[in-house]
């Protein structure tokens, strides 16, 4: 018997270790696919956006098999920390609140957030441009954190709403002056639409990177060292041959979405 038990103790202990070697060779992306053009589900239930096409050139850079995980948005980073996955890939902003979580890669794109208001309004995203005008924000994002840390004690009214939709039509009604937002989010929910005509981004990007991140990255569990630098390489890899650019071009048009 106690024989018996040692050889199936080593039958499985080779098995583990064999296990071991192709989960090594395998990336398990976390994400939440309900965020185009990022990433979300074509009619036939396939992944497609932005993350999976640069994810899974990271992977190939790597020299790995990307594996994508569904989870809600805000479960990310638990379910990061209870190992259901090895890393988060899903249009996640590092910023300084969750660097207290978890580590995060270089940053692979960087999501611009801009001012939209009519064209020649001569409107800028500066508080003296901006005073005594209304500015709508989408309740509890971190455009709205940024304008009234930014504009709203220098006589800039920010109004928050609970959908932006409602944003764009009190804006395109001149109830509203301008709206700060996600760049692909008022081109793609906005600008290039109908009601969108008139209406274009003003100014440069606003920067912040304590309140609005320091761009996309992808989440690590702190300590794994190992996988963060594997990452690291890749995604410079990705930057250096264009890769990012590409899809970029393909999902984002002409948004400038570089980390410089």
């Amino acid at each position: 018997m106690k024989t018996k038990h040692i050889a199936g103790a080593l039958f499985f202990a080779c098995t583990f270790a064999s296990g071991a070697a192709i989960a090594a060779d395998t990336l398990r992306f976390g994400l939440e696919a309900q965020y185009p053009p990022f990433e979300s589900k074509s009619s036939t239930g396939e992944l497609q956006g932005l993350d999976i096409d640069v994810g899974n050139a990271v992977c190939a850079a790597a020299k790995m098999q990307c594996k994508w995980v569904e989870t809600s948005f805000d479960g990310l980073i638990p379910a990061l920390q209870g190992r259901k996955f090895d890393a988060i890939n899903s249009a996640m902003n590092a910023t300084e609140q969750r660097r207290q979580a978890i580590d995060f890669t270089t940053v692979v794109y960087r999501v611009p957030t801009q001012l939209i208001a009519k064209k020649g309004s001569g409107l800028e995203p500066t508080s003296a441009s901006l005073k005594g005008k209304s500015v709508g924000v989408l309740q509890g994002s971190i455009q709205e954190t940024f304008a009234k840390a930014h504009w709203e004690g220098e006589g800039v009214k920010v109004v928050p709403y609970q959908d932006q939709n409602q944003v764009y039509a009190d804006l395109k009604s001149g109830r509203l002056d301008a709206t700060l937002v996600l760049a692909p989010a008022g081109q793609s929910g906005f600008l290039s639409k109908p009601d969108g005509e008139g209406f274009a981004f003003v100014g440069a990007p606003v920067r912040d990177d304590k309140i609005l991140g320091s761009g996309i990255a992808y989440g690590v569990r702190k300590g794994d060292d190992a996988l963060k630098t594997k990452l690291n390489a890749a995604i410079d890899k990705v930057k250096a041959d264009g890769t990012i650019d590409k899809y970029a071009k393909k999902y984002l048009g002409n948004i400038d979405i570089s980390t410089k």
